[in-house]
């Protein structure tokens, strides 16, 4: 089906996929963990962020979280 895609704004290329149109298959091709505080991951041209007292929990006892290996 075709998609009429509306403004595009990318700031910065840091290893992210941008698909357009149809796609019948996507995978991830890496994958990271990472821990931020509250309010730390906000994205957006203009932010208000009231935060409080925040405590992040840094300890993961997983060993795999996402296999990606069969992604080629």
């Amino acid at each position: 089906m075709p998609a009429i895609v509306g403004p595009i704004k990318i700031n910065e290329i840091s290893g992210g996929v941008v698909n357009f149109g149809d796609s019948f298959y996507l995978s991830p091709k890496s994958s990271s963990k990472s821990a931020l505080g509250s309010g730390a991951g906000n994205t957006g041209d203009f932010l208000i962020v009231n935060n409080g007292i925040n405590a992040t929990n840094y300890i993961d006892p997983d060993v795999s979280d996402q296999n990606v290996v069969g992604n080629a």
